[in-house]
């Protein structure tokens, strides 16, 4: 099935869910996967879609058997599941990464990529999805996402709660609609550990 054609579909379906009414542009992807590459090694995906920032990783020489995608759609999983055989595809609600243990060998991933709609949903659900992704999280990795809107999706206090910062990376006009590319990352204490 047409990438449009499935999205089109889970929209009218969920619009709060989806977040979009067409899938995020390839100049979304370039940029929101701009700083991970092979040296990044195990990277997280959060809300995959049809899998435009998945193939990105990819390109940017990410290998598919380092990528855990996860994505509650049941049309989106089996899309990802034909399209990349060897990255791990777990369908399941991203709320629900705290109390999982993705890596049960120790390892974890070096970045994790969110196309989640954290502005249309409520606020513990998006605490919920931070403490997971963090949790996941090697210490010095960096979450990505992006935004339709003018500031951070994720309020300051629950930055500040979350021991958190947020910094914009850049603007992607060629999108539609254009987005904004934020990294958050653990605050540090002054002497190099996490606060």
């Amino acid at each position: 099935m047409n990438d449009l054609v499935l999205f089109m579909r889970a929209w009218l379906k969920s619009p709060a869910g989806t977040g979009a009414v067409l899938p995020s542009g390839t100049a979304l992807a370039a940029a929101i996967t701009a700083e991970i590459g092979p040296a990044t090694g195990r990277v997280l995906e959060l809300g995959c879609g049809t899998g435009v920032f998945t193939r990105m990783l990819i390109k940017r020489g990410v290998p598919a058997r380092y990528l855990t995608l996860i994505e509650c759609n049941t049309g989106f999983v089996q899309k990802l599941r034909s399209l990349f055989h060897d990255a791990r595809v777990l369908c399941m609600d991203a709320c629900g990464l705290e109390g999982t243990d993705l890596y049960g060998d120790g390892s974890r991933p070096g970045a994790v990529v969110c196309g989640l709609p954290l502005l249309s949903m409520p606020r513990s659900s998006v605490v919920s999805i931070l403490r997971g992704a963090f949790r996941q999280l090697h210490d010095d990795g960096a979450l990505y996402l992006f935004t339709y809107g003018p500031r951070c999706p994720v309020p300051g206090r629950v930055l500040a709660a979350l021991n958190l910062k947020a910094r914009r990376l850049r603007t992607v006009l060629a999108n539609v609609p254009p987005a904004n590319v934020y990294k958050l990352t653990r605050v540090r204490a002054p002497h190099g550990g996490a606060a």
